[in-house]
């Protein structure tokens, strides 16, 4: 008992350490759709920050720092920016955590930032959670896309509101794209992509999983929320489409990582005929 004592201890160490310590995954995604004007178009990824009780300002700069070297042109923010105070219940006061996080994020000024809202936001207070982001500049997708330009050549950035709240419409979202033109799509929860593969959709970017927050060498993550049990981490193909899961920033209860450190995702376009 004694012996089970102190590995729990390590563990709990460990995880707590991990917590605060963001690491950054570099990533290199082939388009066969892509133009070439976007080859090598770097994408950086934030997810599921928790901004609340466990994770704060701290940890939020440190995972731009993380970014600001690798010079992306997009910084994209797939959801979960808020976690409701500790021993309370989701509500307003949870939503509230937006207006500290918006105004961190909003001191990142190298490159645009488009985010979309993930389901803690919903049972928070989507209405406050989305006004005190764009009040700081955000830019929110909620079933809409907008067209990114680069010498002449286009691609389209698509934002699903969260279909774990039944808000996502993904006709809407991608009513205003060209089916032969590359589409990316922003959805917090990973396993929608079952969906989003049925639609002419080249690269789905997600998070929500926490990739477990704690994992076990060989086993893998012990618990993974719905709709992110299928793609809970990485690179996943699912027919056409291929469906990137960020492993999150911040933490729910219980507050700990394990063998699964918080994560800033890098990403590199290139096109398959470069």
């Amino acid at each position: 008992m004694l012996a089970g004592v102190a590995v729990g201890g390590i563990a709990g160490g460990v995880g707590l350490a991990e917590t605060h310590r963001p690491v950054a995954k570099h990533v290199n995604i082939s388009l066969a759709r892509l133009p070439e004007p976007f080859h090598q178009f770097r994408i950086a990824q934030l997810s599921d920050i928790h901004f609340g009780p466990y994770i704060g300002g701290h940890d939020l700069q440190q995972a731009l720092r993380l970014i600001e070297p690798f010079r992306p042109d997009l910084l994209v923010l797939t959801g979960d920016f808020v976690s409701h105070p500790f021993g309370q219940r989701h509500g307003p006061a949870g939503a509230r955590n937006a207006e500290p996080c918006g105004a961190v994020l909003s001191q990142w000024k190298q490159s645009p930032m488009i985010a979309i809202l993930g389901n803690h936001d919903h049972w928070n207070g989507a209405t406050i959670v989305s006004s005190a982001l764009r009040a700081h500049g955000i830019k929110l997708l909620r079933n809409a896309s907008m067209p990114l330009e680069r010498d002449g050549a286009r691609i389209w950035l698509a934002g699903v509101d969260d279909p774990l709240s039944d808000a996502a419409d993904l006709d809407s979202t991608l009513a205003r794209v060209p089916s032969n033109e590359t589409t990316i799509l922003l959805a917090h929860e990973p396993d929608f992509a079952d969906e989003a593969a049925t639609y002419p959709i080249d690269l789905q970017l997600s998070g929500h999983s926490h990739g477990g927050q704690v994992r076990l060498p060989g086993v893998g993550p012990l618990i993974l929320p719905r709709l992110a049990q299928k793609y809970p981490e990485g690179l996943n193909q699912v027919g056409r489409l291929q469906v990137y899961t960020n492993c999150g920033l911040g933490v729910i209860t219980p507050p700990i990582r394990l063998f699964c450190p918080p994560e800033v995702t890098l990403i590199t376009l290139s096109s398959a005929l470069s």
